[in-house]
């Protein structure tokens, strides 16, 4: 192999960017899917075939060198173009076999869409599914995702979005919580109660605020990012949360309770595509499938 043929070598430059970014391998190895050692080397494979070193360790991590400065700029744009290749031979794909990447929050991709996914396996044998959790927002347009179902409207050109539903934002607590703690008849007596907020987003805290209704510090039994751990503290009777009305009512471990004026959010869910993504026959039968199972599952 030459030194152009190990130039042109994808993984070698993806590994670069990552790494670049990250500021370590293991930061690159998560982000791509990979492990460190793996990473490690196609650095190395890289740096051999550039004869140049492209990194130097420091206490922080691993510092980017002039060489790796001056053609980062230039590994982008290989990575822009691999994109685009990569969504022009999707969307001519005819076959309905293949994976298909979804990407959803933690929340939705663990309840909600396990019990869809299963139906769809049993109509279309040959399409596999890879689910991507995360509360952030997956970049379609870099293929991080080939489908996202999100809570915010997609704003990126060339990005189709189908609006499914509002998702209705509620107060619960476990059954246990309301056995040792009075229930609560009216929002403002939540602030005497231990409260589940979340760290990543205060709309739950805005809208108190807005309502004139003070939340004590020393009240707030749990704040955190990861909706996964929120719903187990709900679950296991930590205080009360404010979760999707369509997750938490199907839990007998929760009770809904009965606030009138509640000034929690409502939620726009959708889903989005990439524009060209419509026209691979196996993307489009997965979109059109959750466009309507999901549309269905938000009206009740």
């Amino acid at each position: 192999m030459n030194t152009l043929d190990r130039l042109l070598d994808w993984n070698l430059v993806r590994s670069f960017v990552a790494t670049h970014d990250g500021g370590s391998l293991s930061a690159a190895a998560r982000q791509l899917g990979s492990s460190q050692p793996t990473v490690g080397r196609q650095i190395a494979a890289l740096e051999a075939a550039l004869g140049v070193a492209l990194f130097e360790r420091t206490r922080r991590g691993l510092a980017p060198t002039d060489a790796a400065r001056a053609i980062v700029e230039h590994a982008r744009q290989m990575q822009r173009a691999a994109h685009a290749l990569e969504i022009a031979a999707s969307a001519r794909s005819e076959r309905l076999e293949g994976v298909v990447r979804i990407s959803a929050s933690e929340v939705i991709a663990a309840m909600v869409l396990p019990t869809l996914l299963a139906r769809l396996r049993h109509a279309e044998p040959g399409i596999g599914i890879e689910v991507v959790a995360t509360n952030a927002v997956s970049n379609l347009l870099e293929r991080e995702a080939d489908i996202a179902v999100r809570m915010v409207r997609p704003r990126q050109a060339n990005v189709v979005a189908r609006r499914l539903g509002t998702m209705p934002i509620g107060a619960y607590a476990s059954r246990d919580y309301l056995s040792r703690r009075p229930r609560p008849r009216r929002p403002a007596d939540l602030g005497t109660h231990e409260l589940l907020l979340y760290a990543d987003d205060d709309a739950i805290e805005r809208g108190f605020r807005v309502a004139g209704i003070a939340l004590d510090a020393a009240r707030i039994a749990l704040r955190t990012a990861d909706h996964l751990v929120y719903w187990q503290a709900l679950r296991a009777g930590l205080g009360i949360g404010f979760v999707a009305t369509l997750i938490a009512d199907d839990e007998p471990a929760l009770e809904r309770l009965a606030l009138p004026d509640l000034p929690v959010p409502k939620l726009d869910a959708w889903l989005a595509v990439h524009r060209e993504l419509r026209s691979s026959r196996r993307i489009r039968r997965v979109y059109d499938f959750l466009a309507d199972a999901l549309t269905r599952r938000l009206a009740g």
